[in-house]
């Protein structure tokens, strides 16, 4: 019998890049599944798979509970009016205030913590009210997914979860989208950075290292894929990419073209990710990740074997592993991005995390027909006292 389900998400692009096989297999399965979302043209490929589009305002910037009380109240205004047998939710809003919404109504939320972002790095105000936001929704709610034990054991020791928590391999990688192809030639050796140009992403030492091993290494390609995030970074890219040291190409549609056409993809993040997809993507392409210690690449990477850790915010060591895997040969490359293909397959393949969602929805299933039994075996014990009396 099909459930109807809700799913809760901050913008498009998210759901469709990492969840929308999972979308796919709950239609398939006779479901109907409810997306509440902002406005924007492309939810209409997800109205096409046969579900209903509930435009929701988020406001992705900043968490701020007075601002956001709207949308606790539209969240609470869907779930009494759909009464869903299941929620699912994504990222820091829907996560907490879906879950407060929730609680309130009754249903069963599952969350998943894609990542903090910056918003545990320091304590401030910020990471106050969010902790605290966390502990009155998450807290109570019915399970939590994390993708990485590092943020698993963060939310545990801050006491802002108690037991209700399961862990997921990332949002997982579609093995046949993001296929094994071969490692291009050495005539130039390419590196890529795919993210938002910021200093959280790690963007200077980035740069940094381009600058220093271009020096060495005339052969060296740097490309930057994805938007200026912050301002003051406008400048530095247009300089150094007009010098030839970085090769900055915006945002890309497309960025299996861009991987294809690299040997490394470098993440030099600060630390906020889940399970970083863009090494889960690079990996399963064959290609080496290069990438810092942080939650979540520590999981993907297997240092010296699918490609190299290096101590976070420090570009002098990220320059150290980039030297360290130029002088490889190219075979000993070639295993390596093997061995990192591997490893995807084996561990973070989508169809683990779709399958998770979908015991989710069965033990749904199994609930209401132990309540039916529960039920039946009740009348059945008061008709026969009624007998007996």
């Amino acid at each position: 019998m099909g459930k109807k389900i809700l799913i809760l998400s901050n913008h498009f692009i998210t759901l469709y890049n990492f969840r929308k096989e999972l979308v796919k297999k709950l239609i398939d399965k006779g479901n109907e599944v409810f997306i509440s979302i902002p406005k924007a043209e492309e939810n209409s490929f997800f109205s096409g798979m046969g579900c209903k589009i509930i435009e929701t305002p988020v406001d992705r910037r900043g968490v701020n509970p007075i601002r956001d009380f709207g949308l606790i109240l539209n969240y609470i205004k869907i779930m009494k009016k759909l009464k869903p047998d299941i929620i699912f939710s994504y990222t820091i809003k829907p996560n907490i205030y879906g879950c407060i919404a929730s609680n309130f109504t009754k249903n069963r939320q599952v969350s998943n913590i894609t990542g903090t972002g910056a918003t545990f790095l320091k304590k401030n105000l910020v990471s106050f009210i969010a902790k605290n936001l966390y502990k009155i929704s998450l807290k109570k709610s019915y399970k939590v997914f994390f993708q990485n034990s590092g943020d698993k054991d963060f939310f545990v020791k801050n006491k802002m979860i108690k037991d209700n928590w399961a862990m997921l391999p990332g949002s997982g990688v579609n093995l046949k989208q993001y296929e094994l192809c071969d490692l291009p030639s050495e005539d130039e050796i390419n590196f890529i950075f795919i993210g938002r140009v910021m200093e959280l992403k790690g963007i200077e030492q980035y740069i940094d290292c381009a600058k220093s091993i271009k020096e060495k290494y005339p052969n060296t390609n740097f490309y930057i894929a994805g938007f200026i995030e912050e301002e003051k970074y406008k400048e530095i890219i247009d300089e150094y990419h007009s010098k030839g040291i970085i090769n900055y190409i915006g945002f890309q549609k497309n960025i299996k073209e861009w991987i294809q056409k690299c040997h490394c993809t470098i993440l030099p993040s600060h630390g906020g990710e889940g399970v970083p997809n863009v090494l889960l993507e690079s990996a399963a392409m064959g290609r080496i990740c290069i990438a810092s210690k942080i939650n979540g690449s520590k999981d993907v990477i297997d240092e010296g074997i699918t490609g190299y850790l290096f101590d976070t915010g420090n570009a002098v060591d990220l320059i150290d592993k980039v030297d360290k895997f130029l002088r490889l040969n190219y075979e000993a490359k070639k295993q390596m991005g093997l061995a990192g293909r591997n490893k995807v397959e084996r561990e973070f393949d989508r169809e683990i995390v779709i399958k998770r969602y979908l015991e989710e929805v069965e033990k749904v299933e199994r609930t209401r027909l132990d309540g039916l039994q529960k039920v039946s075996t009740k009348s059945k014990n008061e008709i026969e006292d009624f007998k007996i009396s």
